[in-house]
């Protein structure tokens, strides 16, 4: 079984932090059941090349807002536009099996509306959403369901 791919940025270090204890977590799974899918990270940064990737990938994207009040206004996206602009670069987009999200849900209307405008740039689904570093049950639950999605593939 090959492992999944994800594509992230993180600015703040939540994200890689969420995805390092996915990783620890899909180790161990996979050591209980060899066809638990391990976790191939790719973290995209300002200076990251742009490149074709050549097998699906799932996108995980936090949400940073230019102003707002949480509910009608701050819809202009900051310090995520790298991973934007790597999705768009050639047929990425089409190999996007989907978007998870973080943000602050102290941000109402706000709280991830990044991945949910990702999701309808790239029309890819958009999968699942955490808080900040995400807790335990979160990893656990969005794994299952990235496994089950890699696995439909």
């Amino acid at each position: 079984m090959t492992a999944m791919n994800i594509i992230y940025i993180s600015i703040e270090g939540n994200t890689r932090s969420f995805l390092s204890r996915m990783e620890t977590y899909a180790k161990q799974q996979h050591s209980f059941n060899p066809s638990s899918p391990l976790l191939n990270l790719k973290e995209i940064t300002d200076q990251t090349e742009p490149a074709d990737e050549q097998e699906p990938f799932f996108v995980f994207v936090p949400t940073y807002l230019d102003g707002g009040d949480g509910i009608t206004s701050g819809f202009t996206e900051i310090m995520t536009t790298a991973l934007g602009e790597y999705i768009a670069y050639g047929d990425n987009a089409k190999k996007c099996l989907g978007i998870v999200g973080s943000g602050n849900r102290n941000f109402n209307e706000q709280y991830c509306l990044t991945a949910r405008k990702y999701a309808k740039q790239f029309d890819a689904p958009f999968l699942a959403d955490y808080e900040l570093r995400g807790t335990s049950q979160d990893i656990e639950v969005i794994y299952d369901r990235l496994a089950k999605r890699w696995n439909e593939k």
